[in-house]
This record gives C-alpha cells, structure tokens and sequence, in this order.
C-alpha cells in the first residue's frame, strides 16, 4: 500500500538547500544517537535503532507497541503513541532528508471493529508535517505493511551546517465500532510473539556546498 507525503512535507518552511542531488550515501559510518523516548507505545528500553549497513536507511524495533480495545484493555489502551527524538550524526559535507518509510505490524481486528496506524516526521525548529493515516477494517487477523513515499522536488533535507534532530512520531488506534468490547478483543499492534516489528525510514542524501 502506498500513500505520496509530498502534501505534508510541502508543508515544512523551506530550507537552505544543498545540491548535487541525488547522491550516492556517503561511504563513511552514521551515527544514531536517541536523544529522547517518550510515549505509550514505547516504554523504556523497549525501542532500538539501527543503520543498514549501505547507509540508505535506519530502523526502529518496538517491543511492546499496542493499542487494544475490548475485554482485558483498560480505557486508554485504544490508543498508543511514540515519539522518537534522534540525533543523526553524517559525515561532513553530506545532508539528508526521509525519502519514505515502510511500517510493519500485525492486526486482530473483530467485524465491525477498525484499527489505524498514523505517523509524521520532522526536523527540530520546523512545523510538524501532517500525519499521514492508514485505516485497516476488521474483520482483520494478519500482517499489514503501509508505505509513505516522497516525491523528489518534495524531500525535506536538513539544512547544512546545522544541528537539527529529527523527530518521528508514531501512533496506534484501535477503535470497538460495531464489535462488542464485553466480549471480544480487538488490537492493533508494532511488535510480535516472535520477536519485533521493524518499521524502516529511507535515506535521501545531499551534499553540501
């Protein structure tokens, strides 16, 4: 599935703008630092992150990331949230900006039941972008992925010179509509009985002057 982010991030104020682009990812290692964690969907130590070995794209794995509805969830588990603030350290000369993002999770949704998955990004001293939404309909027992893509003339970089984090923020929903929460459950969910649900953010790189 895939939806554009070039209305959201058309949205962001413009920055100074790099050129040469588009640019292979620069051969030395990036460093992550996360800054700060916070939310209902991320608990402490319950969220990584790691850089793909070619420098195209990082990933999160959340561990205990849920929002349920229905018999065994408390009033506000039907929604849950993370925000992950990172400090994104690349060699000189470079920049780079969110070409997209792929989330992955799995669902148990009842009939009658829905879940929604909804996530933005941005750099420290811009406007937040509006979140892009994916809706998901029970009846619902599966896997789902949703991808965000940008388009070219649409990607946000960071400007040169500056440090700036950037900010990712996820959200969960899970909604009881027409199912009955006194006897079922219904959940939607970033993380798995077999381990961790990655959701994977793609580099585009710049250089700078």
């Amino acid at each position: 599935m895939l939806t554009t982010m070039a209305a959201a991030l058309l949205a962001l104020s413009s920055v100074a703008a790099p050129h040469s682009w588009p640019t292979n990812p620069p051969p030395d290692r990036i460093i992550i630092d996360v800054a700060t964690v916070n939310g209902t969907g991320c608990p402490p130590n319950s969220a990584a992150v790691s850089v793909s070995s070619d420098n195209t794209a990082f990933t999160v794995t959340y561990s205990q990331y849920t929002a349920q509805v229905g018999v065994g969830a408390g009033p506000t588990d039907f929604r849950k949230n993370c925000q992950i603030n990172l400090r994104v350290h690349v060699p000189q000369g470079f920049t780079y900006g969110i070409a997209g993002a792929d989330y992955r999770g799995f669902a148990h949704l009842e009939a009658g039941a829905s879940g929604l998955e909804r996530a933005n990004y941005y750099f420290q001293g811009n406007s937040p972008t509006a979140y892009v939404s994916h809706p998901i309909r029970g009846f619902f027992e599966d896997d789902w992925q949703f991808s965000d893509s940008t388009d070219v003339g649409a990607i946000v970089y960071k400007p040169c010179g500056e440090e700036r984090n950037l900010n990712v923020n996820t959200e969960l929903r899970a909604y009881a509509g027409t199912s009955d929460p006194k006897k079922t459950t219904s959940f939607v969910t970033m993380d798995s009985t077999d381990g961790s649900i990655k959701t994977i953010y793609h580099f585009a790189w710049k250089t700078c002057p």
